[in-house]
Formats: C-alpha cells, sequence, structure tokens
C-alpha cells in the first residue's frame, strides 16, 4: 500500500556528525592527508598586522581554491555557493554545519594582497612536491618538459593593431592592474624580452598574453602553460606561466631547471623534449650542466636535391676541418693572422671552404657542388652538443624516452579536461601564474591520492 506522506519536522535536537557523511573514497578524503599547510602561517606572519580586526582564517581560503581546482570549480562566487551546500566541502575546509562561508571578495582582496606578496601560491605548490619526494613519487632523474597553449581572458575586440601600439603613451598610475603587470615584466626573459618582434594584436585588457594561431585555427590571446615533470609518476615538478612564443617557453625550462636545483637539489641524467627545444644554444647549455638531451635536434643542413649534406662530412675536431667523402679537407682559416680579431674566434656560425682547384678536379663534383665553384660547410657554435643529441636519438634509450614524453601531454589532457582550465579567468602574468600554480598543486594532491593507499581508519571499541 502507499506509505504516509513525507513530511519534515523540525526537531529540537540533533545528533549528526560531518565525518559520518563524507564517503571513504571521497577524493577529498583520500587527498586530505597529504594537504600540509602547517607552514602557512608562519610563512604569512610578516604580512599580518599585529592590530586590527581578525582576518579570516589563510588556510580556510586555501582549502577552498584547491577545492575548487580539483573539481573544476574556478569561479569563486560559484565556489562559495558549493561550499556552502555541499558537505564533503564543508568537511574538508574544517567547516561544521552552522559555520559561515567567507564572502568570495575575500579571494580577490588576499590573492593580490598577501597571497601574491608571499608568493604563497608557489610555497603551496613546493610544499606539495617536497611531499611527492619524500613518499618516493620523484627520482629527478629523467625530466621532460613541453608547454601548452591556454586561452587568456581577452578578445580581438578590445585590441588595437601593433602598427598603433604605443605603449609609452599609457599612464602607470591609471592603468589596470593588468596593464601594471604588463610594464613591469617587459624586461623579463619569459615576456616582455623573450622577443623583440612585437605581437600583431595586443590586447587593452591584458596587454601581456600573446595573439597567436599555434592551433592551426582561428588566432586568440593566450598565456603558455609550462610543465616540468619526473617521468617516474608523472609528478609536476615546476611550472612556469610565460608568453605564447618558442624563445620564452625555452627560456623558462632554464628557468625551472634551476629552480629545482636550488629548493630539491635535483640534478636530472635527462631531459626529454619535442623539437622546439632543440636549438643548438638551448642543447648546448644543457651539455654544459651534463643533462644528456633527449631532444630532437633542429637541423635546416639538408639538401632536396640529392648532393652530400653535411652529414657526409667527417668532423674533425683536432684539427679544426671537415674531410668530405673524397678524402679533402675544408678548413675554416688556411693560414695564421697577425691580428687575433680576424682569426677563429669560436663564436657563431663558421663556414669551412674546399679550394677550389680541387673542388674542380674532383670526379665527384656533381654530387658535392653542382652549381658552385667549391664546397663549403656551415657549423654552428653549439654543433658539439647538437651532435651529441643526434648520437642520442639513435640509441634505443631515445624510444622510450619519446614514449615518456607523453606524459606531459597527458598532464595537459587532463588540466584542461578534467579541471577545465581551457580559459583563464585571471589576468596579467601574476593571474596567470596563480591560476597555474593551483591547477599544478591539484594535479600532483590527485596524484598521490591516486598512487598511494589511503591509510585504514582506526577501529572504535
Amino acid at each position: 500500500m502507499m506509505g504516509p506522506r513525507q513530511e519534515a519536522q523540525a526537531a529540537l535536537f540533533y545528533e549528526f556528525s560531518l565525518e559520518g557523511h563524507v564517503p571513504q573514497d571521497h577524493l577529498l578524503r583520500l587527498i586530505d592527508p597529504f594537504v600540509d599547510l602547517s607552514s602557512i602561517r608562519p610563512h604569512l606572519a610578516p604580512f599580518y598586522s599585529h592590530t586590527g580586526r581578525p582576518s579570516i582564517d589563510p588556510e580556510l581560503l586555501i582549502r577552498m581554491l584547491l577545492v575548487g581546482y580539483c573539481f573544476g570549480i574556478r569561479s569563486e562566487r560559484r565556489l562559495c555557493e558549493e561550499v556552502h551546500l555541499n558537505l564533503a566541502y564543508r568537511w574538508f575546509c574544517r567547516l561544521d554545519l552552522s559555520d559561515p562561508v567567507p564572502d568570495h571578495s575575500s579571494f580577490s582582496k588576499n590573492r593580490h594582497g598577501r597571497f601574491r606578496e608571499s608568493d604563497l601560491l608557489r610555497h603551496l605548490f613546493e610544499t606539495v612536491v617536497a611531499r611527492c619526494i619524500a613518499e618516493g613519487l620523484v627520482s629527478g632523474q629523467r625530466l621532460a618538459v613541453d608547454a601548452s597553449l591556454i586561452e587568456a581572458d581577452a578578445n580581438k575586440q578590445n585590441s588595437t593593431p601593433k602598427e598603433e601600439w604605443d605603449r609609452t603613451a599609457i599612464d602607470p598610475a591609471d592603468a589596470p592592474r593588468a596593464v601594471q603587470e604588463y610594464l613591469e615584466v617587459l624586461d623579463h626573459e619569459a615576456f616582455g624580452a623573450a622577443s623583440e618582434v612585437e605581437p600583431k594584436f595586443t590586447s587593452h585588457s591584458d596587454p601581456a598574453s600573446q595573439w597567436t594561431a599555434a592551433r592551426k585555427g582561428p588566432a586568440f590571446f593566450s598565456y603558455s602553460d609550462n610543465y616540468l615533470i619526473d617521468t617516474d609518476h608523472g609528478v609536476i615538478v615546476d611550472v612556469e606561466g610565460t608568453r605564447s612564443i618558442r624563445q620564452a617557453e625555452v627560456g623558462s625550462t632554464r628557468t625551472m631547471l634551476d629552480r629545482v636545483k636550488e629548493n630539491f637539489d635535483m640534478d636530472p641524467d635527462w631531459l626529454i623534449a619535442d623539437t622546439a627545444y632543440g636549438s643548438g644554444p638551448m642543447l648546448g647549455w644543457l651539455v654544459d650542466r651534463k643533462i644528456d638531451p633527449y631532444i630532437p635536434v633542429i637541423d635546416k643542413s639538408g639538401r632536396s636535391d640529392g648532393t652530400w649534406t653535411r652529414e657526409d662530412f667527417e668532423w674533425d675536431a683536432e684539427n679544426d676541418r671537415y674531410i668530405c667523402p673524397e678524402g679533402h679537407e675544408l678548413k675554416q682559416f688556411r693560414r695564421n693572422y697577425s691580428d687575433p680579431n680576424r682569426g677563429p674566434t669560436g663564436k657563431g656560425r663558421a663556414k669551412y671552404r674546399a679550394l677550389k682547384l680541387i673542388c674542380q678536379e674532383c670526379p665527384s663534383k656533381a654530387r658535392c657542388c653542382p652549381n658552385a665553384d667549391a664546397r663549403s660547410v656551415a657549423r654552428e657554435e653549439h654543433e658539439d652538443a647538437r651532435q651529441i643529441a643526434r648520437d642520442i636519438a639513435k640509441t634505443d634509450q631515445y624510444e622510450i624516452a619519446m614514449r615518456l614524453r607523453k606524459k606531459v601531454e597527458m598532464l595537459f589532457a587532463h588540466l584542461k579536461r578534467i579541471l577545465g582550465l581551457n580559459r583563464l579567468r585571471l589576468r596579467g602574468p601574476c593571474g596567470a601564474n596563480d591560476e597555474f600554480l593551483l591547477a599544478a598543486t591539484a594535479q600532483n594532491l590527485r596524484k598521490l591520492a591516486k598512487i598511494l593507499p589511503a591509510p585504514q581508519k582506526p577501529q572504535t571499541a
């Protein structure tokens, strides 16, 4: 038969525990043991006044932000609503049923103030990385690097072509925060100093973002999210936001490698990357650091007419010369100069030439230099490092490295599809870095919860 009508009846007392209403396999319960925020208050202490009204607990704000980025809730208004309604979110944020949820404006005030001044979000990220290292998930022997485009909060309708853009006309005192940050990073390697080429369009709301068509589709304003990961378990060991151009992305690799060396004493044996990182200066920098570059070399020495390429010529380092397949030498200089400025410098691009008389009489001239009187071969400044990378590409370990590199791409796919970071909400270089750091922290926490077994709940008598 039909049961009685269910009607809500107010009770005077309730016996209710948040702890009992959060499932044991809930993501936040699995993540919670790895969230150590004990260092946040000492880290922020110098940035608080000793007088005035008590502020909102910074640990509560960080826990709420972690909830938002773990579940793809990046709107702070919506995050406050979800924490207010969701029992698991309240449990993770250490809020009781009667505790009020902070207003969404508290996040903006703290983010633009104490959090950014103290670099708290990077401190939080590095604390989680240190936990991953302590749990044995990071060996630091094989690292991989890559970048992914994240759309900025800007559009073409509110932009200016490069012919009309004049940064000197901007008054920093009246400019929005994102424009002020743009003026501050003009000399930074990751932004203004990365390239002298001006972008085709510059956004009024976020001028530090890059106008790009790198996705082979409609162009848009974006930032590059750069990840440096350990390939053992795909843990992100460093993250950096830059302009969406190759020079800035490659430069961020040096920044991240220096930072993990300083913070975690991490000296990798391998660095794995795609062809964009295979320039001579980058390979030379890695070889000088005793890091094996598992990176395809950017090489434009190949020929399409079937004649001999530079690889067909043998390099004789001891005598500073090339030997052609016919046994003749190609030299850069054939006499000693009294003026040292005219002799070999060892820097830049050098050209090695054969003697015209020998080339004219050579039986293989048609295969070597059919349209020139004599053959010349160019040698780049970092050719030794480039050759080391070419030799590594012939090994079996190189095939393994190329498979491991896909772990970075998987993290970016997870970032965009699961965490929902397809488009930035915050503007300016600082806003982009804040979002990238929080997202990377959430990914590392999810990685810890996935790999390590959840601690057993003690049995009550």
